[in-house]
């Protein structure tokens, strides 16, 4: 069985003042077998979460920080690609900066890639007996129908094809060209994973989704985007 020691979480950052150095302190806090990298992508904020990176590399000055910055906003597909290409663990992890993922979920997703039954790990938000806040119908009504289309396309049966919690080998994750600078990351992921033929596994997680009030970013066009990037990525390398 391969031997992981090091795991490499990557961060993408806008505008996460309110809720970053929170996120880092319960990502920190979780136990798992692993080393932990911190791989922090800020995709140019503009509400002060820049200067806060100095004082996070203080406060965890033993632990591998990596901040890498854009110069202007590029999206999150952009920022997971800076950070996967930063990141040098053997285990790749994207971890959202707000509070709606839990990182307690680690070890959940890790356990598949641990013991070498997976290449990939996909956290689900629809199944499993953790605990969900409860919120917008329509949303979730267009994450199932996003993720029914990208099934169609890739032949894989996920039930939560937009999730932020994948994990990665790190041999997957940079042997894929990561072309999306925004949302359309998801499905361009996931069907780059399932042409590759990769090994794909998926655990329920907890999930406290924001409310637009709370600084939820997505909408309704970027849904429109995604069903674009899922029939495109059917054929598209």
């Amino acid at each position: 069985m391969t031997k992981f020691n090091t795991l490499s979480i990557v961060i993408p950052v806008f505008n996460e003042l309110s809720t970053l150095e929170e996120i880092l302190r319960r990502v920190l806090a979780v136990e798992i077998p692993l080393a932990k990298q911190l791989v922090l992508v800020d995709d140019c904020s503009t509400d002060g979460t820049r200067d806060l990176y100095d004082k996070i590399k203080q406060a965890h000055a033993g632990v591998d920080v990596i901040v890498e910055m854009h110069d202007k906003n590029q999206g999150k597909g952009a920022a997971l690609r800076t950070g996967f290409a930063a990141a040098t663990g053997d285990i790749v992890l994207i971890q959202d900066a707000d509070l709606e993922y839990d990182p307690r979920d680690y070890p959940r997703l890790l356990q598949p890639i641990l013991e070498g039954k997976a290449d990939v790990v996909y956290g689900s938000r629809f199944i499993g007996g953790q605990a969900h806040r409860v919120h917008y119908f329509w949303h979730m009504i267009g994450n199932r129908c996003l993720t029914l289309l990208s099934n169609m396309m890739t032949n894989l049966n996920l039930t939560d094809m937009e999730t932020c919690y994948k994990v990665f080998r790190a041999e997957v994750i940079k042997d894929l060209r990561i072309k999306c600078n925004r949302f359309g990351f998801e499905p361009e992921i996931t069907a780059k994973v399932a042409r590759k033929r990769c090994r794909v596994f998926e655990v329920g997680i907890s999930y406290a989704g924001r409310s637009y009030e709370e600084g939820k970013k997505i909408t309704w066009w970027d849904g429109v985007k995604a069903i674009c990037a899922i029939l495109w990525f059917r054929f598209a390398k």
